[in-house]
């Protein structure tokens, strides 16, 4: 980590920083077991007294997330912050397993922001809801002074309940599994970037933002064994796979010829000198499952519209030995290197 004594925006990158700003601060000082499982959502076991006469419990499971979202500009090409809100809470619900139900969204806004601007996204929070059929059922509100909150920020909090599946972790992820994402890598982070800087290129980029739930549901239903889900937001798919390989004490390999790019994508990103293994997405997952499923989870995702350009794009193996990396790429040109997560800053705002 940096010797800086100070929040830096590297800390929230979604890389090396962030991660081990996370386990130092606020793992070491509140981390219950849930929170240090390193899932998108926390399994939560709750009881509730029936038939109090004969004193048995009913004991059920609920997963339980939340995420705040900070960025610049609000409103870009796919979607805005308040799509952005609801997806990515809807998102790291279906990682565990889970139906999403609930959410509540909570607003920071900042003095002298157009009402037009969060009539606007309060639209499109309801719609992306609509869309994953939740429910927004409570939240708060709090004004800060001018120049103090870029506009708006908004923290959501979900909740989903399981029916007959079985929570999923990084855990769980054996050698000889497969690897999937469920689509194209760096769309969000590249829309981002150029609504930011107002870059036009010869195709138009739109970020991917999108609830996944119901293409997590027939992937499950397909393949009932996968071992878990994760979308590679921050950080992208090299912090999800090195996330994934730690959790599971094992090696994972991508094969870059497999990854799917968009060619507008892959042009903008190597033009800007950006890893598009690093760059944040939205409305992606990626997905564990046994050797004899992938074929079915594959065909699950493709089958989806939001899921029509997924691969099978990599493989989990044994542990490295002691202090090798245990995530690998195979690059088109037949070699193998460290997929490196992100350490400094890549695109500040981007979620």
């Amino acid at each position: 980590m940096t010797n800086s004594e100070q929040i830096i925006m590297a800390h929230g990158s979604g890389g090396e920083m962030m991660r081990e700003l996370i386990a130092k601060y606020f793992v070491s000082a509140y981390g219950a077991a849930e929170l240090k499982t390193g899932d998108d959502s926390a399994v939560v076991t709750l009881t509730a007294p029936d038939q109090p006469s004969q004193g048995q419990q009913l004991a059920f499971k609920l997963a339980f997330t939340t995420d705040s979202y900070v960025v610049t500009p609000l409103f870009f090409s796919g979607g805005d912050i308040g799509r952005l809100a609801v997806s990515g809470t809807v998102n790291d619900l279906a990682t565990s397993g889970a139906t999403p139900l609930y959410l509540s969204v909570a607003f920071i806004l900042e003095e002298g922001l157009p009402l037009a601007t969060l009539e606007a996204i309060c639209a499109s929070i309801a719609a992306t809801a609509a869309e994953a059929k939740v429910s927004i059922v409570t939240g708060d509100t709090k004004v800060v002074p001018h120049g103090k909150g870029d506009g708006i920020y908004i923290n959501t909090a979900g909740v989903g309940a399981f029916n007959n599946q079985q929570p999923l972790s990084g855990r769980f992820c054996q050698p000889g599994d497969k690897i999937l994402v469920s689509g194209t890598l760096g769309d969000h982070g590249v829309a981002i970037l150029a609504a930011r800087e107002t870059l036009s290129f010869q195709a138009e980029i739109a970020s991917d933002v999108a609830p996944l739930n119901h293409l997590v549901k027939q992937v499950l239903h397909a393949a009932p064994q996968t071992r878990c889900f994760r979308d590679p937001t921050r950080g992208g798919l090299a912090a999800t796979i090195n996330e994934l390989a730690s959790q599971s004490q094992t090696s994972m390999t991508i094969d870059e010829a497999a990854v799917p790019v968009k060619v507008a994508v892959r042009g903008a990103a190597e033009m800007l000198g950006l890893d598009i293994f690093q760059i944040a997405n939205e409305g992606k997952m990626v997905a564990v499952v046994p050797p004899d499923q992938a074929e079915s989870a594959l065909a699950a995702m493709q089958a989806d519209p939001l899921g029509r350009d997924a691969a099978i794009i990599g493989e989990v193996r044994e542990a490295p030995p002691p202090g090798l990396p245990a995530a690998w790429l195979r690059t088109a040109l037949g070699a193998t290197r460290v997929l490196d997560m992100l350490v400094g800053e890549q695109l500040p705002r981007i979620c």
